[in-house]
């Protein structure tokens, strides 16, 4: 495929195929089972049903698993299977990036180190710790591509029920009662739509035809726009600013979701990732197998399908199924349809996703999968 090496969108050749992926979420439960053990407020008195519930989010169903991702042992489980299916070593890995924006421990890049330790990689592995949400791929895969990895590996993962949730598989009360965070009455959404997931990729360099990779923050200008300055995710609490322990920083140390400006900047985005991938790769919506989207919500990805005016089985999506994994809902989906053969080795695919930051990225890469490892959940 013919790239151009820098345009204004940042576009960059990724020299990589994907050769391992592993993949885990937790039990799923229908947003009735879900509902019933939330217990949200009503505006109007008592408390939502799971029809309700569906009605405002789109989500027919949650991985809500507060054992499962309890601890990081699970998600370094499902980064050896990523090894295993990529048919490599520790000692053949020579880059690791690690994306969450819910680390098990928040100082020094701990999960980063431990999962270093953990995966027996060799010590001159830079552990390199991302702190991104849903567009986590885009960021690390535009970091692969400056650098100069033999074999790259990713591993995503975010565990919202150990933190918008309690362990008998409610919500945290501070999610549904906050009158101090400027987004305390919309919390509980966080809650509903963002699941429990984790995933794997193994990156191998391949020089002869190489993918692409852009990546925009858009903080200088959005398209025909100024710059996008919400961060669409607000977290006040916790940090230097508010530390622990401190008056209110409970309260304001929420995952607080600005929903108009997540749907403007991810309606908005897309088109931008899009439009981006048509100059760089002409007719690639044709030239990839699958076009795997941040699955955002249900609604917003068939906007977005709708927009581009995409064929009926190019975007699949699982946002009604499983709620909005993070950063691992796009990675989910690719390790499906390669278990079901809707993707084989030697195909094209592409991953385009927004977050929050703001941030967003695409990349289209090759398949080279050594071994098919099953889903787990």
């Amino acid at each position: 495929m013919r790239l151009g090496f820098m345009t204004v969108d940042g576009a960059l050749p990724l020299p990589y195929v994907i050769t391992g992926i592993s993949t885990l979420i937790g039990r799923v439960l229908t947003i009735d089972e879900w509902a019933s053990a939330a217990k949200i407020p009503a505006r109007t008195g008592g408390v939502m049903s799971g029809e309700l519930v569906e009605r405002i989010l789109g989500i027919q169903g949650k991985s809500w698993d507060p054992w499962t991702f309890a601890d990081l042992g699970r998600i370094a489980a499902t980064a050896r299977d990523a090894l295993l299916s990529a048919d490599l070593e520790p000692h053949d890995i020579d880059t690791m990036i690690v994306v969450t924006c819910s680390p098990y421990e928040i100082m020094l890049d701990q999960d980063a180190f431990r999962m270093a330790r953990e995966l027996q990689l060799p010590d001159s592995v830079v552990p390199i710790q991302i702190g991104a949400g849903c567009a986590g791929l885009a960021r690390a895969a535009a970091l692969a591509a400056r650098m100069n990895s033999r074999h790259a590996l990713i591993v995503t993962y975010n565990a919202p029920s150990r933190i918008t949730g309690d362990l008998d598989g409610g919500v945290n009360p501070i999610y549904l009662n906050n009158d101090v965070h400027p987004l305390g009455r919309s919390l509980w959404a966080s809650a509903g739509i963002f699941s429990d997931g984790a995933a794997a990729l193994v990156l191998s360099r391949q020089e002869e035809e190489p993918g692409l990779v852009l990546y925009s923050r858009d903080s200088q200008t959005f398209g025909d726009e100024p710059g996008f300055t919400d961060p669409l995710i607000h977290h006040f609490g916790g940090g230097s600013s508010k530390p622990y322990g401190t008056p209110e920083a409970a309260e304001l140390a929420c995952y607080g979701m600005n929903g108009p400006q997540v749907r403007r900047y991810y309606t908005q985005g897309m088109m931008l990732n899009h439009s981006a991938l048509n100059r760089e790769l002409p007719g690639y919506v044709d030239r990839v197998r699958r076009i795997y989207t941040h699955q955002a919500s249900p609604a917003l990805v068939q906007s977005f399908a709708r927009l581009a005016e995409l064929p009926p089985d190019k975007a699949p999506t699982n946002a009604r199924r499983f709620g909005n994994l993070v950063s691992a809902s796009t990675a989910k989906m690719l390790h499906d349809d390669l278990y079901a053969g809707e993707v084989t080795n030697n195909d094209l695919i592409c991953v385009s996703v927004v977050g929050s930051g703001p941030e967003r990225g695409a990349f289209v890469l090759p398949l080279q999968v050594a071994k098919l490892i099953q889903p787990e959940s």
